[in-house]
């Protein structure tokens, strides 16, 4: 396939995708006029919009952007038919939803799409944490030997989903609906079972094969696994800040969470297209840094505002707490800022960084050196040893051009 056709079928699913979600939102939407108060989670909630909207939208865009680009490399073709599949997932609900609020249409085509919409989230959640990391990033498997992880992958996603596109009861969120091709049978729980630990041995193998691929790439792919990583990284924590966040509110823990989700396919387009491939260094600086301060920021505030609020009701005996707390506390905060900050710099740059750290050291005192001293043999020695130690080349050598300065002859 050519760049150009590549590029066209990439662009066109991505229309498709739209189109599919445009048209189950306008559905959910139609259904206000019989039902106004919609469900929290309903295809025309906007809530569920907006998620729906940024998922579609994230892999489908960059799924175009990497086939368009690399025609040859899978993981921009799965990437488009995630965001083909989020958008039929939200056509079929919202058609789903439309019939039961107005009995319009066929009764057997409504049954069939809300069916295909309770188990279509788990190619969505299931392929990208296998294939994609044992794809990742020309698109091929890391050599032959990984042919059965990748079929591992294939059996326990097909049993997965067949294990909820076969289970008896109602659909899902549509309890109003009965699933018309569930089989009550003890096999089927089985399968779904067997299946579930084939894909968690699949999704292990899968990471195995990108830490050995790590291991033998050359500087530009281990830039590209970066990449990956951070993204990887920022979801793992984003799920456990989503979970204290839960205690006050499960909507916007979901919401946060999901976001976070879509850096997975943002930072995988970043890598395989190499666009700043060599800025993730610093981003990942920068990241350690403002995070650590962020929670110690928090820790501080909170644990003075408590501290302040208990010694405030012992005084006086009173539950509400004074202004006077948060007042010093976010003070203390705004004190410790720059100071905590260089710290927390500092410690990351010698923990993480050791090597950039001792360089950026040594040149520190040779400029301070390079002030002071005068004789230009110490020098010379001098330089040397400072590229010696942060190039670290195979040779050094030093060459003086002859100094051709005029001589002014001062006239008394």
């Amino acid at each position: 396939m050519s760049r150009r056709t590549a590029s066209w079928l990439a662009w066109s699913l991505v229309a498709l995708s739209v189109a599919f979600l445009v048209g189950g939102i306008a559905l959910a939407w139609a259904v206000r006029s019989t039902a106004p108060e919609l469900p929290n989670g309903s295809t025309g909630d906007a809530n569920s919009v907006v998620l729906a909207l940024a998922i579609l939208l994230t892999f489908s865009v960059v799924g175009a952007v990497v086939a368009s680009r690399h025609p040859r490399n899978t993981i921009g073709w799965m990437f488009c038919t995630i965001g083909l599949v989020e958008g039929l997932d939200t056509l079929t609900r919202g058609y789903a939803e439309f019939w039961l609020a107005s009995g319009w249409g066929p009764q057997s085509l409504a049954v069939t799409a809300a069916w295909f919409s309770s188990w279509a989230w788990t190619p969505l959640v299931v392929v990208p944490t296998t294939f994609l990391l044992l794809l990742f990033p020309d698109g091929r498997l890391p050599s032959p030997r990984w042919r059965p992880v990748a079929w591992c992958a294939v059996l326990g996603i097909s049993g997965f989903v067949l294990g909820y596109a076969l289970d008896a009861g109602p659909l899902g969120d549509l309890p109003q609906i009965t699933n018309p091709y569930g089989l009550d049978s003890p096999v089927m729980m089985v399968v779904g079972v067997a299946a579930a630990l084939v894909i968690v041995g699949s999704m292990v193998a899968s990471a195995l094969s990108l830490i050995v691929r790590a291991r033998r790439a050359g500087r530009v792919e281990r830039q590209q696994i970066k990449w990956l990583a951070y993204g990887g990284a920022l979801v793992v924590g984003t799920i456990f800040v989503g979970g204290v966040i839960a205690i006050w509110s499960v909507t916007v823990s979901i919401a946060v969470t999901t976001i976070a989700l879509l850096g997975v396919p943002i930072s995988t387009g970043v890598a395989i297209v190499r666009y700043r491939l060599y800025d993730i260094d610093f981003i990942i600086n920068r990241t350690l840094v403002y995070g650590a301060l962020t929670a110690m920021l928090a820790l501080v505030y909170f644990g003075g505002v408590a501290v302040t609020q208990a010694i405030f009701r012992s005084l006086t005996g009173q539950e509400q707490q004074p202004q006077l707390a948060v007042v010093i506390s976010t003070l203390v905060i705004a004190a410790l800022f720059n100071p905590l900050r260089r710290r927390i710099q500092a410690f990351i740059d010698r923990r993480f960084y050791r090597r950039k750290y001792d360089v950026r050291k040594t040149l520190e005192a040779f400029s301070a050196k390079l002030r002071d001293e005068t004789d230009l043999d110490a020098l010379n020695a001098e330089l040397v040893g400072v590229v010696r130690e942060t190039m670290q080349p195979a040779h050094v050598g030093l060459w003086l051009r002859p100094d051709t300065a005029l001589k002014i002859e001062q006239e008394d």
